[in-house]
């Protein structure tokens, strides 16, 4: 067992910020908004506020993997480190999931509020559970959930008639919009038929639709457990990545409507449950040299940041 990291700062929003040391969560409330703070040794930036009233607030969860009881094995390969659930305690999925939902309490039932879309792992098996495209409207927003999935591969696509339907969507919305998926957009490397997320066709597809409307903000995925940011070329808005909750460093992502913008902000789930869980997984994937934590955590302006409009 590596020993824990020190104080990281996870969540900045315009007022607020929080930081966690091993299983130990410090909110600081009360922030001004563009205003440099040093808490515990670490130094941040609140987030200015965006423009005009606050319309709504809604989040997204993704990489849930109800069901896995193994984190970070690659097929049948036995490195890792692999985890799992210890005797005793509740699968890992359902830990992480219950932490994450937890704030519904707060909100009441969801009811026909709760949209869910497909991701790889739901379709393995040429399930047919979740698919298909949904247009959400929230205030002062738009949403295209699109369905990335192919059924029994990893990798992603758009249809063209999905991009038919999603081209009459956007012709007629008057708010702003955000596009949403399980796979990430290809944007630049070698274009391969088998690259880890949206097929390199329909990504460029996706990047000219988004730049011929300029009604589009932000297109966001996530499938590969980490936080990033990268700019979709043309259109030059954000092509966003959201880390998953299932392990490390287990998060799930706000998004506040603004009428002159969008924050988005990402929480770690924080039940000591769920922070003893996500911390024992810092460090998946090591055995094929990879640094997880710093890949899955991606830094903090690519986790909290406004989106403006365009």
């Amino acid at each position: 067992m590596r020993p824990p990291v020190g104080v990281e700062i996870t969540t900045v929003t315009d007022t607020t910020a929080v930081l966690h040391e091993n299983i130990e969560t410090i909110r600081l409330d009360n922030l001004e908004p563009d205003t440099e703070y040093t808490e515990r040794g670490v130094t941040f930036r609140t987030l200015p506020t965006p423009s005009g009233r606050l319309l709504c607030r809604f989040a997204t969860v993704n990489d849930v993997h109800f069901g896995e009881t193994e984190c970070g094995r690659i097929d049948d390969n036995p490195q890792g480190p692999i985890q799992r659930s210890l005797p005793g305690e509740a699968p890992y999925p359902l830990t992480m999931n219950s932490g994450a939902i937890a704030f519904r309490q707060h909100y009441g039932v969801f009811g026909d509020r709760l949209h869910t879309v497909r991701g790889n792992h739901d379709a393995y098996r040429h399930q047919n559970e979740f698919p298909g495209d949904t247009w959400i409207q929230v205030p002062g927003l738009n949403v295209a959930l699109l369905d990335t999935t192919i059924p029994g591969a990893t990798t992603g696509r758009i249809e063209q008639e999905q991009f038919e339907w999603l081209d009459a969507q956007l012709s007629a919305s008057t708010e702003p919009v955000i596009i949403m998926g399980h796979h990430q957009q290809w944007v630049e490397g070698p274009r391969s038929d088998d690259y880890f997320g949206l097929h390199p066709d329909c990504s460029d597809q996706l990047s000219d639709m988004c730049a011929r409307h300029a009604c589009v903000i932000a297109y966001t995925a996530g499938h590969t457990h980490r936080h990033r940011v990268r700019d979709m070329p043309r259109a030059h808005i954000p092509s966003i990545e959201i880390g998953c909750v299932k392990d490390f460093p287990g998060t799930w992502a706000e998004y506040r409507v603004h009428e002159g913008g969008v924050m988005q902000v990402v929480h770690r789930i924080s039940t000591p449950e769920a922070l003893t869980w996500s911390n024992r997984c810092r460090h998946l994937y090591s055995d094929f040299g990879t640094d997880y934590q710093s890949y899955a955590l991606g830094t903090l302006e690519e986790r909290c940041f406004n989106i403006p409009l365009r």
